[in-house]
């Protein structure tokens, strides 16, 4: 929902800058702004609760109604029949990309729909720049304002950065690039030398006449597109959760620089709301990880390891389970506590999950989902997924509301997770993941634990020692497969 209100607003609200021009703003115009802005934060205080999410969606599409309406009546840029085809090819495309993109696949589509919004700041940006009369953002003597100068130089490096980092990300997500960090030698000096350089010429593009600063503007933008590559490709794949919501939040921060500089209310709102969610989305992301932003940002977390044959490793013992024993030590259970992970999403597998918790339920058993604020790819991914396959919004937990209960739990059911249930985070200060906040599945009576073999670990690429404690039984399949197994012996 906000991926959608920005990339909008970013080329629908692409009005001229009235208050920047000295024209007379329309209350009329001003008045529906402000309505739609308020229903864009109902819209983000509704996404903040399942119960609350459909009628947040409702508010969110009523307030971009309201906003384009407004924005076509008052606009005097692009004629009515150009802006229907923009929006009937754009709508289209994001059309088929919703019905054809899977659950599993939400990543993906999130990070490149990121990169389409960082993209659109950068085109009004350099529009902006090419024709201001337009715009309204010329002074008396002819010259861009000051402020607006400052407005799109910042406004074109967030949009680039976003733009360019989105690919990135996409890229490792959807596998077309390794999901370990690549290191680049001398990569902080570079980062840093890049950012300083586009500081500075932005800085200089403010106060330098407007007559001759078009190789500055243009070596901002190049800049920006480049440490948007710089700054993701050296993030690990454990990490990404954090860089989609860090994405996030830095178009909203794009379309508010662009906002100011249309002199547009919605844009400023819609982006400013963004902005600051996606920032704070990425705190609790960082803190879930017991990791500091600046940490993330340097990279190197999150390698891939382990042997890549899938090879089962032999130098420590484990119980390997079945399927019947599995369904008949739950049956017989009074609690049983549900880890998902991105196993269960690259397996498919929150359907058959789904109904196997309700034929436990069937047989009086009390079954609960754990949800840890960073299982599988992006924030929330678990609670799409098992939204998705109609699991009960009641029986949905997060780490802090359910962690306690582990020690009355008869099972705890792992299904595809790892790093989220690694005591290392606990007891090895040598482990990349210590202080990590993890769930305390080492209390349940029995653990069963769900992964394709035992050769791979998690994203930290650290072993588990869930995997050889006594009362884990090893279940060791797909997990979609499993769970069917597991549906026909209950």
């Amino acid at each position: 929902m906000r991926r959608a209100l920005i990339g909008a607003s970013a080329l629908l609200f692409s009005t001229p800058a009235m208050a920047a021009s000295g024209e007379a703003v329309n209350p009329w115009v001003a008045t529906a702004y402000l309505v739609a802005g308020v229903l864009f934060i109902l819209a983000l205080r509704g996404l903040s609760s399942p119960e609350t999410s459909r009628a947040g969606n409702r508010y969110g599409m009523v307030g971009m109604l309201i906003a384009v309406v407004t924005t076509l009546l008052t606009h005097s840029i692009a004629s009515l029949p150009e802006i229907g085809v923009a929006i009937l090819i754009g709508g289209s495309i994001g059309f088929i990309m919703a019905r054809k993109i899977a659950m599993t696949d939400m990543p993906q589509l999130v990070a490149g729909f990121h990169s389409l919004v960082g993209m659109a700041a950068v085109l009004v940006g350099i529009a902006a720049y090419l024709n201001p009369g337009a715009f309204g953002i010329l002074d008396a003597a002819g010259e861009i304002l000051v402020v607006s100068r400052v407005e799109l130089g910042l406004g074109v490096a967030i949009g680039a950065i976003t733009f360019s980092g989105s690919v990135i990300a996409f890229l490792k997500l959807n596998g077309n690039m390794s999901g370990a960090p690549i290191m680049l030698p001398g990569r902080h000096v570079l980062n840093l030398g890049v950012l300083v350089a586009i500081i500075g010429l932005t800085a200089y593009f403010a106060i330098a006449p407007t007559v001759g600063t078009g190789p500055i503007f243009w070596t901002i933008v190049g800049l920006s597109f480049a440490i948007g590559f710089l700054l993701i490709i050296p993030i690990g794949g454990a990490d990404m959760p954090v860089v989609v919501s860090m994405l996030n939040s830095y178009s909203g921060w794009a379309a508010a620089a662009m906002g100011f500089t249309l002199g547009n209310t919605a844009m400023i709102i819609t982006g400013a709301l963004v902005g600051s969610s996606g920032a704070i989305l990425s705190y609790i992301m960082c803190k879930a990880m017991n990791r500091s932003f600046i940490s993330v940002i340097a990279g190197g977390f999150g390698a891939e390891s382990g042997p890549s044959d899938g090879a089962e490793r032999i130098d420590r013992p484990y119980k390997r389970g079945s399927a019947e024993d599995a369904a008949y030590m739950m049956k017989q259970a009074e609690s049983v506590i549900i880890i998902p992970g991105y196993g269960m999403a690259v397996a498919q597998a929150q359907h058959a999950l789904r109904e196997m918790g309700d034929m436990l339920k069937e047989e009086g058993v009390s079954v609960k989902y754990a949800i840890h604020p960073v299982a599988g790819r992006m924030p929330g991914h678990m609670n799409v997924l098992l939204a998705e396959a109609n699991v009960p919004y009641d029986e949905v937990f997060e780490l802090e509301d359910i962690n306690s209960e582990f020690a009355q739990a008869d099972v705890a059911f792992i299904i595809g997770a790892n790093d989220v249930v690694n005591p290392a985070a606990k007891t090895d200060k040598t482990s990349p993941i210590y202080g990590m906040p993890v769930f305390d599945v080492e209390k349940a009576k029995t653990v069963f634990f769900i992964k394709r073999s035992m050769g791979g670990v998690g994203y930290a690429g650290v072993d588990n020692e869930v995997f050889y404690m006594d009362q884990t039984m090893m279940l060791l399949s797909d997990a979609k497969k499993m769970c069917e197994e597991i549906v026909k012996a209950l």
